[in-house]
């Protein structure tokens, strides 16, 4: 089983009778090892060393609370989000990801959520490519109890989006989650799609999309961080949805990504059931990561 971040830290300063340049060297590796990324690591080091240069002495609880306070520091960079729900029209979602993240099954959590909230929520299938895509999509929007907008394979994706956002101001529905082809093929491609999507959509919401959130995998480690360095030149990622973290063996991609890209993680996956998405609480996260439990 893997060791969890306190676990890794733990290791890191077992058997040293002081703070030295030793411990921050094993404290630098086990930040690599929880997949926080080298620059933002190095970023984290930096700063814990002018804390232990300044303080001079310092124990190893101490440095440990400095590395708490720095990590919960570079999460606050990501400005938090929120729902601007509004009675005016739908709230549309344009959710991006490369295929196997969780991006549909994240999607169907969402509705299951909204739906909880006495919010009427409309899918789009605009990932048009993948037969499997539309047929998870139909499913997961059965068990959301929600109504789903699809056209014949190899649709445009922009034509479904477009009938997806003009459904919903037509029915009157609160929340609109479009799914996007998961492609990282080519960039420019992914951009003019995504591109011809947002236009499409402000031609029946002139704001829309309100929010595009990229949907990655906790487990892939640095995979996650090339994806969102990918999405990030094709189009603006306001928030960010990471699954498969239920457990903090690989929790430091979250502050990495956060650091790295100045877009806040807004939820996170900790399982396959439908209620297995909550929002993501910067408080409860560094806590977990400081503790020998798994986040639950």
């Amino acid at each position: 089983m893997a060791l969890s971040f306190f676990q890794k830290i733990s290791r890191a300063v077992a058997g040293r009778s002081r703070v030295d340049d030793d411990t921050l060297d094993a404290i630098e590796e086990a930040l690599v090892e929880s997949d926080m990324g080298v620059d933002t690591t190095l970023k984290i080091i930096d700063r814990l060393e002018e804390r232990v240069q300044r303080d001079k002495y310092v124990s190893f609880d101490e440095l440990t609370g400095y590395l708490r306070e720095e990590i919960s520091a570079l999460l606050d960079e990501g400005a938090p989000v929120g729902d601007a729900l509004s009675a005016e029209g739908p709230y549309v979602i344009l959710v991006v990801g490369v295929n196997g993240v969780g991006k549909t099954t994240t999607i169907g959590k969402l509705a299951h959520m909204y739906r909880l909230q006495g919010k009427k929520v409309l899918l789009g299938a605009a990932d048009t490519f993948r037969a499997a895509a539309v047929d998870q999509l139909v499913i997961w929007a059965e068990r959301a109890g929600v109504d789903i907008v699809r056209q014949e394979m190899g649709s445009d994706p922009a034509s479904v989006a477009y009938d997806t956002v003009q459904a919903a101001v037509a029915r009157k529905a609160d929340v609109v989650l479009i799914d996007t082809a998961g492609r990282l093929h080519n960039r420019t491609d992914l951009m003019n799609e995504l591109t011809k999507i947002r236009n499409v959509c402000r031609k029946v919401v002139p704001d829309a999309p309100h929010e595009v959130m990229l949907v990655l995998d906790a487990s892939t480690g640095q995979n996650a961080f090339q994806q969102a360095k990918e999405f990030a030149r094709a189009t603006s990622i306001s928030s960010l949805a990471v699954t498969k973290l239920d457990g903090t063996a690989k929790g430091g991609v979250v502050v990495g990504l956060v650091d790295q890209f100045k877009v806040p993680v807004k939820y996170i996956g900790t399982g396959e059931g439908i209620a297995d998405l909550k929002h993501f609480d910067k408080d409860a996260f560094v806590a977990s990561l400081f503790n020998p439990e798994d986040l639950k």
